[in-house]
């Protein structure tokens, strides 16, 4: 695909999956904002040099790519970041927001803290860096909004103890996903969410992995953030090279908010009697 000149920001681009996206982008001639505060696996902290370091390397290799660090849930960073690439590059085509992180913590000790570092990255930086992004946006030729969410969250069957504020955070972008997939919907915004799986730092690993490689999600992140992606409010999962596209649809002869055009009950007892119905229906 080509991305010549088109502008993306990517966070948490220093490390992990964000670094293998903004290298694909670049790669394919896009112009890329490299974003991340350099947390550590708890969230907490920062190391400015993790976004420059990575800058560095692909530019040593020619791609045209400058670096950024700051707290994206403060909104005047957020601004600033996406000041900063449209005063380098003259616009802003793709934000991908792939910052987060991964904590463990117990329903009985949550913390306020540790709550709040789940919902500054995961709903606060969104959409500060989509409400200064948006202007420029929608000037775009093919403009694009990748958000990342989890099957940790989607799915009770992967869920898993002491994650109730990650899962809070992920299945929050897929509610901005929904909101901003409308919004933008005139404009040619569109909107979709990875669920990516791959061993990073986050798993705890620091070797290059054998299986569930970052750069194998990347082709479907590159796909959604591309003039070839036409369809808006999807969540692309994306494991060792494999993919598929899901997302929550209504069932058939709805008429909302006035007939869901199912089981009908007028009491909390004749739903006990129906609930075998009413969970398969």
């Amino acid at each position: 695909m080509d991305f010549k000149g088109k502008t993306a920001i990517v966070t948490g681009a220093g490390r992990g999956l964000g670094l293998a996206y903004a290298c694909s982008l670049a790669e394919q001639g896009a112009q890329v904002v490299i974003s991340d505060l350099g947390t550590d696996r708890s969230g907490a902290g920062s190391e400015m040099q993790v976004a420059f370091q990575a800058a560095e390397g692909l530019k040593a290799q020619g791609r045209n790519v400058i670096a950024h660090a700051g707290d994206l849930a403060d909104e005047q960073v957020a601004r600033q970041l996406v000041e900063l690439a449209v005063e380098t590059f003259g616009g802003l085509d793709i934000i991908i927001h792939n910052a987060g992180w991964v904590g463990y913590q117990g329903i009985e000790d949550a913390e306020a803290g540790f709550l709040q570092r789940a919902l500054d990255v995961n709903i606060q930086a969104p959409i500060w860096l989509c409400k200064h992004a948006w202007k420029y946006l929608k000037r775009s030729e093919a403009p694009r909004v990748v958000l990342t969410t989890s099957d940790r969250a989607m799915y009770q069957q992967y869920a898993q103890t002491g994650l109730a504020a990650y899962a809070a955070g992920k299945m929050a972008q897929l509610g901005i996903m929904n909101a901003l997939s409308m919004e933008g919907l005139e404009h040619g915004i569109l909107v979709n969410a990875v669920s990516p799986v791959a061993k990073t730092r986050m798993w705890g690993v620091t070797q290059a992995p054998s299986d569930l490689k970052p750069e194998w999600v990347s082709p479907g992140v590159i796909y959604l953030a591309s003039a070839a992606c036409r369809d808006t409010g999807y969540v692309l999962r994306a494991s060792n090279g494999q993919f598929t596209a899901t997302r929550f649809s209504e069932n058939p002869g709805v008429d909302y908010p006035m007939d869901l055009a199912r089981v009908e009950a007028a009491s909390a007892e004749e739903i006990a009697r129906l609930w075998e119905s009413i969970r398969e229906s």
